[in-house]
């Protein structure tokens, strides 16, 4: 699956004594199975920018091209969009309300008219992509869950629709840290074991640096670094001049570097550290 942004651009309240423009003249190619974060300070056009990709918003002028179909056209259904990307909110949990962990995941594949035998097949299926054991949690109630399991369920419901991409915005807000890198282990999966194209709207950079292939830098509106982690986090002073970081343990690096160590630029994970302090230490 491929996606196109052309020239987007989005006003909020044109016209209006509030207007805002959110997004300023975007152009992102998107293929199939990559792995992308999308970083930017508060306000910078990330949730803007999915909310256009999943068919919630409208342009003010460009396009979005999914497989060669302009989604921005006035008489396009909606259900074709659906179908080809998933959009996973910021505490998704919030959204769960049937009275168990199977209705609820199975909601969105009712309606899209499926029959219940292939209802049931992508419950069972959903399920055991987010790491939930089918006939163990299928007639609890979502709420009796703890925050990580919630949002394994809400995820379950988005892929149970069975999405070519699916965008999650801050998926691990509010957990902690055990439900963090449950929820990160069953993306890592969806993306690896199932081919599934990611978009991660992340204010961790280490959440990023372990996770994503290439990383979309956001700013007032406009994308302003495209590429991949070593590119994007060895430009410090761009990053930090627009609120942004680099993940803690590259901060480090750089400090033994000024200190006559001889460790790569590129580090960006706490394994990756590892790796070159012992290659170091192996020297001496």
């Amino acid at each position: 699956m491929s996606i196109k942004i052309e020239n987007l651009t989005h006003v909020y309240m044109e016209g209006s004594p509030f207007e805002k423009k959110a997004l300023d003249d975007v152009n992102i190619e998107i293929t199939d199975g990559e792995f992308i974060a999308l970083i930017g300070h508060t306000g910078s056009g990330k949730s803007t920018l999915i909310q256009h990709i999943n068919g919630l918003l409208k342009p003010t002028s460009g396009k979005i091209i999914i497989d060669g179909v302009d989604i921005t056209e006035k008489k396009l259904n909606l259900n074709f969009i659906r179908k080809k990307v998933g959009l996973v909110f910021q505490y998704p949990e919030y959204q769960l309300f049937e009275e168990t962990i199977e209705k609820d995941i199975a909601f969105g594949p009712k309606n899209l008219g499926l029959n219940s035998e292939d209802v049931s097949g992508r419950v069972k299926k959903a399920m055991s992509m987010v790491g939930l054991d089918y006939e163990e949690y299928k007639d609890k109630s979502p709420f009796e869950l703890s925050g990580g399991q919630k949002r394994r369920v809400a995820i379950a419901g988005v892929v149970a629709m069975e999405p070519k991409m699916l965008i999650l915005d801050e998926p691990t807000a509010g957990l902690d840290p055990k439900g963090r890198d449950d929820i990160l282990g069953q993306i890592k999966n969806l993306h690896d074991e199932y081919n599934m194209t990611i978009i991660l709207v992340s204010h961790s950079m280490e959440d990023v640096a372990k996770l994503a292939d290439r990383i979309i830098v956001m700013n007032k509106g406009k994308c302003i670094l495209d590429g991949s982690p070593a590119e994007i986090f060895n430009k410090i002073d761009v990053l930090e001049s627009v609120g942004l970081a680099v993940p803690q343990v590259t901060y480090m690096a750089k400090k033994l570097r000024e200190k006559g160590i001889n460790i790569s630029k590129n580090v960006f994970t706490v394994d990756q550290a590892k790796k070159e302090l012992l290659k170091i230490l192996n020297k001496r």
